[in-house]
């Protein structure tokens, strides 16, 4: 079994494979007001697509890799990432209720 770890990019820039892991939103805007998506994203903007980049920016960008790259090292890294934003990989707090005694 020959199994070879590949980072290349095709359509997509490598900035923007890399910042959108962190900041997947900030990103979304940056390449769309630089233009630097590839073509087989859609340059009229529907209602679904803004939508879909507010709510769950991580699924579009999902979606890109795929429809640019297929199933490569890319898409796990970002479905990694999906997961650990989704599953609050990031921590735990304890809400406390502060209790006052009166006499």
């Amino acid at each position: 079994m020959n199994l070879k770890l590949n980072l290349a990019t095709h359509g997509l820039p490598l900035w923007f494979l890399v910042f959108s892991l962190f900041l997947p939103r900030i990103t979304l805007v940056v390449a769309w007001l630089q233009h630097s998506l590839p073509t087989y994203i859609p340059s009229t903007v529907g209602i679904l697509q803004i939508i879909v980049a507010v709510l769950i920016p991580r699924i579009l960008i999902l979606f890109w890799i795929y429809q640019d790259q297929g199933i490569s090292l890319w898409l796990l890294i970002h479905a990694i990432g999906l997961v650990v934003a989704w599953g609050g990989g990031g921590g735990t707090y304890v809400r406390r209720r502060r209790v006052e005694v009166v006499d």
